[in-house]
C-alpha cells in the first residue's frame, strides 16, 4: 500500500509532514510505503536533519519522494489550483491518486484546493451530488461523526440523505459501529421542528430502512453521544466544529488552572487525549472515488501520522467500494425526483 503525503501543506511544512511520515513507517504495518510530495531537495534535507538528530529509526527504504516544486498559497482560489499551479504538491498528489500510483492522499494544505483537486482527479461516486467532509467530535461516550463539516453551505434534503449514507458506511467501517445511529441536527426533537428542509429531510431519513435513524438532535445533546453520525449542512456543521474546537481549548485551559490552584490529582493526560484532534488526524472527503484525508493546517507530526493510519484503514476496509454499493442501492430506491 502506498500513501502520498502533501509535504508542503502544514504551517510548519515540511517538518511536520516528514516527521509524521517517519512516525507512520515506524508504527504502522510493514506493507505501507509513503510518498512525500513536494520540493524534493527540501524534503531530503529535512529527512537528513532527522537522521543527524538521531530521530530516524524507521525503515527508510519504504519512504519515497515525488518532486513538486510549487505549493498552493493561503487564500488562493481553489477552482484555479489545477490550472494555475499544476506542479503544486496538492495537484501532483491528487494526480498520483488518479493514476492509481498511490492508494490514498493526505494533505494539510488549503481545504478548498484539496477538495477541488480531489473532485477533479477522482470524480464523485455515482449517486453522490456533493461530497462531504466528515470529522469526529468527542463526546461523553463514543465519538460522533459530523458531516458535512464545511464543504456544502447550501444543501437540499436529498443531499443530507446522501451524507447520512456516507457517514453510515464510514462509522461502520472505520469507527467500528455495527449499526450506526444517525441523527439530524435541528432546533428541536419533534419531526415538525425546523425549517422546511429539515422537516422534509426528517421524513426521508425516517422512511429509509437502510439507516438507523434516531431523529432530530439538538445542540445540547451532541456532547452526550446520542448518535454516531450527525448530519447537517456545511454552514451549520462548520460553525459547530469551530465552536467545538474553541470550547475544548477553553475547557482544557480552565481545568489546568483549577488543578494548579487546588493541587488536586486527576488523570489529565487521558482527558486531554479525548479532546486532542491529533488522535484522529484528519477529516476524510467522503463521496469521491478514492481516499483523500484533509488535515488541519496546524497539524503536528502526530496528527499527520494519525491521518496516515486513518488512510490505511480506509483502504484496507475497501470503504469506497462499500459506499458506492450503498449509494447505488439508495438511487435504486427511487427517492422522489422532486425531493428538493
Amino acid at each position: 500500500m502506498r500513501i502520498a503525503i502533501d509535504a508542503m501543506g502544514t504551517d510548519t511544512a515540511p517538518a511536520a509532514e516528514v516527521e509524521g511520515a517517519v512516525r507512520a513507517l515506524r508504527q504502522l504495518d510493514s506493507d505501507i510505503e509513503i510518498v512525500l510530495v513536494g520540493d524534493e531537495p527540501t524534503l531530503r534535507a529535512s529527512v537528513q536533519e532527522l537522521v543527524t538528530q538521531g530521530l530516524v529509526d524507521a525503515p527508510m527504504n519504504r519512504l519515497h519522494f515525488r518532486h513538486a516544486p510549487d505549493r498552493v498559497l493561503p487564500g488562493e482560489p481553489a477552482a484555479t489550483v489545477l490550472r494555475k499551479r499544476p506542479e503544486s504538491s496538492i495537484a501532483v498528489g491528487a494526480g498520483l491518486l488518479r493514476e492509481r500510483e498511490v492508494d490514498a492522499f493526505v494533505s494539510a494544505g488549503s481545504t478548498g484546493a484539496v477538495m477541488a483537486a480531489s473532485l477533479f482527479a477522482l470524480r464523485p461516486l455515482p449517486g453522490v451530488e456533493r461530497p462531504a467532509v466528515a470529522t469526529v467530535l468527542p463526546t461523553s461516550g463514543a465519538p460522533t461523526l459530523l458531516l458535512d463539516a464545511g464543504t456544502n453551505v447550501d444543501c437540499k434534503p436529498r443531499h443530507l440523505v446522501q451524507f447520512a449514507h456516507l457517514g453510515h458506511v464510514y462509522a461502520r467501517n472505520l469507527l467500528g459501529v455495527d449499526n450506526p445511529r444517525v441523527g439530524l441536527l435541528n432546533v428541536g426533537e419533534e419531526a415538525t421542528k425546523g425549517d422546511e428542509r429539515s422537516i422534509e429531510t426528517y421524513a426521508l431519513l425516517a422512511a429509509d430502512e437502510r439507516l438507523n435513524f434516531v431523529g432530530n438532535v439538538e445542540g445540547r445533546d451532541i456532547i452526550h453521544g446520542v448518535c454516531d453520525v450527525l448530519v447537517t449542512d456545511g454552514f451549520a456543521g462548520n460553525i459547530l466544529l469551530k465552536f467545538y474546537e474553541s470550547i475544548a481549548t477553553f475547557m482544557v485551559s480552565l481545568l489546568q488552572t483549577e488543578l494548579t490552584r487546588s493541587k488536586q490529582q486527576i488523570d489529565l493526560p487521558e482527558i486531554l487525549k479525548s479532546l486532542d484532534y491529533s488522535e484522529y488526524g484528519g477529516a476524510p472527503l467522503l463521496g469521491v472515488n478514492g481516499v483523500t484525508i484533509i488535515c488541519h493546517g496546524g497539524s503536528s507530526a502526530k496528527a499527520i501520522c494519525s491521518a496516515v493510519r486513518a488512510a490505511a484503514q480506509t483502504v484496507r476496509t475497501d470503504m469506497v467500494a462499500e459506499m458506492a454499493s450503498d449509494l447505488l442501492a439508495l438511487s435504486e430506491a427511487n427517492l422522489p425526483e422532486n425531493a428538493s
